[in-house]
Order: C-alpha cells, then sequence, then structure tokens
C-alpha cells in the first residue's frame, strides 16, 4: 500500500462497493441506495470546496471528531475519556448546545468536512445533537456509540441514512463484558440483527490490545460481523491512558502484523470498509490529528488535536471553526516534525504530551 495510501479515497471507493451491491436489492433496501448515490455527489463536490481551500495554504481535513457530551452510561476498563476527565456520571456543565453543534455542522460542510464522528461519553445520551445532524444529509455521521441505547433510534436511522450507528465490541462475549460490563455483548448482537433485519447501515469499533488482536482478526470475529450485516470496521489501537495498563498497548511487531492482516481484509471483503487508527496514519505518512487529517472539538467547545491529546488553545465558541484549524497549536504542530515521530503504544501526541503541552505554553 506504501505511504501512498488515501484515507478519503478508500472511503469513496468503498462506498461505491456497498452502492453497487446495493444497487442489486435495490427493491429490498432502496433508501440506501438513494442515500449512498446522493452522497458519493456530495464527498466530490466537499473534496473541491478542501481542494480551493488547499490553494489558498489553507488546509482542512476530511474529517472531524465531536465529543458532544462528558456522560456515559458505562464503565468501560481503560476509557481514555475518562481518564483524560471528559467524561464522568456528573450532570453535564458548560457543554455545548444543540444549536452550537448545529452551528458548527454547518460550518465544517461550508468548510468541504464530510465525516463528523459523533462521539462522547456516549453520543445517543444527546438526541437533541443527533436531531440536528440528520438535517445535514451532506455529512455521514459515524455515531461511535456503546450500542445500549439504540432501541430509541431505530426508526430515526431509517429515515435518516446519514447518521451510521458504529457499535464497541471488543471480541467475544467473554472479552467485550469483561471491558464493557455484563450482558452488553448479547444487548450488541441483538442490535446488530435487527438493524440486518431492517435493512440499516452500521459499523463495529474494536480497540485493539495485545490481548484480544489474536481473536479480533481471526475469521470466526470477522465473518461473524459480515454476516451481522456490518458494513464498517474500526480498528482502533489501544492508547494506554494510565501507565499502569501500558502493557495493553501493541508492539511494533503486533502493529505491523495488524496493518498486513487489514490490507488483506480488505481484498478479501470489498463489501465491507475496515479503517485503522491510527495504523492508516502510518501508511499515510504520519499522525493525521491537530487538522492534517483530522481534529477534534470537545463537549465545550475546545479545539483539540485529537481525543488522545486534550490540550486546547482555542474554542469554536468564541471563534469559527475555521480560526480553530487554523490556532498556533495546530499550525505549530502541522509544521513541526512531531506528527511524523515515531510513537510506541499506538499515538504519537499521546506519547509526546509533555512536547505538547510545552507548545501550549508557548516554551
Amino acid at each position: 500500500m506504501g505511504n501512498d495510501f488515501d484515507i478519503q479515497e478508500y472511503l469513496a471507493n468503498g462506498a461505491e462497493n456497498i452502492i453497487k451491491n446495493a444497487i442489486s436489492a435495490t427493491l429490498k433496501n432502496p433508501k440506501e441506495t438513494l442515500f449512498l448515490a446522493k452522497f458519493m455527489k456530495n464527498s466530490r463536490k466537499a473534496s473541491k470546496i478542501r481542494k480551493q481551500y488547499a490553494k489558498k495554504d489553507i488546509n482542512i481535513p476530511a474529517f472531524l471528531i465531536a465529543s458532544i457530551t462528558s456522560r456515559c452510561n458505562l464503565h468501560c476498563a481503560g476509557c481514555y475519556s475518562r481518564a483524560n476527565d471528559n467524561c464522568s456520571d456528573d450532570a453535564a456543565y458548560n457543554q455545548l448546545s444543540d444549536e452550537d453543534w448545529e452551528d458548527i455542522f454547518k460550518q465544517s460542510r461550508d468548510l468541504g468536512i464530510n465525516f463528523i464522528v459523533l462521539a462522547g461519553g456516549e453520543p445517543l445520551i444527546r438526541k437533541d445533537v443527533i436531531l440536528k445532524a440528520c438535517d445535514y444529509p451532506e455529512i455521514l455521521f459515524p455515531v461511535f456509540t456503546n450500542g445500549t441505547m439504540l432501541d430509541e433510534y431505530y426508526d430515526l436511522i431509517d429515515v435518516n441514512r446519514n447518521i451510521i450507528p458504529i457499535v464497541s465490541i471488543e471480541g467475544d462475549e467473554t472479552l467485550t463484558d469483561s471491558r464493557r460490563g455484563n450482558g452488553v455483548y448479547n444487548q450488541l448482537i441483538e442490535s446488530m440483527n435487527h438493524m440486518k433485519d431492517n435493512n440499516l447501515i452500521f459499523g463495529a469499533s474494536i480497540t485493539i490490545t495485545n490481548e484480544n488482536i489474536s481473536y479480533a482478526l481471526c475469521d470466526e470475529f470477522i465473518t461473524n460481523l459480515y454476516g451481522l450485516g456490518c458494513k464498517v470496521l474500526f480498528f482502533i489501537e489501544y492508547v494506554p491512558v494510565d501507565v499502569n495498563v501500558k502493557n495493553l498497548a501493541l508492539s511494533d511487531e503486533q502493529r505491523d502484523y495488524l496493518l498486513d492482516e487489514i490490507i488483506d481484509l480488505r481484498k478479501r471483503y470489498s463489501e465491507m470498509l475496515f479503517m485503522s487508527f491510527p495504523g492508516d496514519e502510518k501508511e499515510s505518512g504520519g499522525c493525521l490529528a491537530a487538522g492534517r487529517g483530522f481534529f477534534h472539538i470537545n463537549s465545550h467547545g475546545g479545539a483539540e488535536p485529537c481525543p488522545a491529546s486534550p490540550y486546547s488553545d482555542i474554542n469554536v465558541k468564541e471563534t469559527s471553526v475555521l480560526e480553530a484549524l487554523e490556532s498556533d497549536l495546530f499550525t505549530t504542530l502541522r509544521s513541526s516534525e512531531l506528527l511524523m515521530s515515531h510513537q510506541e503504544g499506538g499515538c504519537v501526541l499521546f506519547e509526546h504530551e509533555k512536547e505538547v503541552q510545552k507548545l501550549l505554553r508557548n516554551d
């Protein structure tokens, strides 16, 4: 694949493959076919907008990660969001309103950002924000959810095909429930079966550690997800937010193995999309954070390089999304060699946390 791997191109080609398969079942699933065809047209338009900004030496990424709430109904072991104090059981405070997020969605669309990942906490807690996202069919909204609240959203997802649930799973029942709680795995499988039976597009996300990597890449796991109707699978390398569990991070050898296996999966399962973070960054020539390929807005409006690097020098409540992308921290990170550094533990900015803090202080 090499360093010329283009995530945007891969997503576009993958969507075309999904469209081709959907066309063969148009009478069964016309909504999916129509939405994907329209989205492909909008995706090309967004790409042109980004290229126009590039001519002005302004880099606009295709992806935004939006943490729309700090609340969550689960206590998953090793959660980076709780470790960074971005998630708690307390009542949410100083959160962006649904109108604030709607403005961010509008600005993002006009800038050519056409993939906005909705995260949290548990994003399905913020139904008000999900409803605002429905009004922007030009943008694809993968919703990274623990899957325990999906029952409330099936009808909405059926009508608004730009809302794509990405359910978090750790592998089999033992692996999933040991991290997420008893009964969660069976609830996820039940939800996947319901979405398959009702022709709803959905994906899955698995956090890869040295404990579950073998199972996550085995034929049993992949074919099971495929059979359940999963269209997208995200492999998220574990970021050791706690030094006591740093041993769970992948070794260099395991990371290379993961990338090789994903290349093979992309060939074998043409009807699915396989995304790897930060693995795809390695193939793309470095970390994609700080607006190089994506950026993060937290639930309070702070624009951060990525969720695993919760540092910000600007807030979108006080400025525009474009100005946030051109903030001192982002531009300094993009112009430095830091994003191209070798990383251990799955995240270059987490690994070089002190350097990021130093940049933030302008030392």
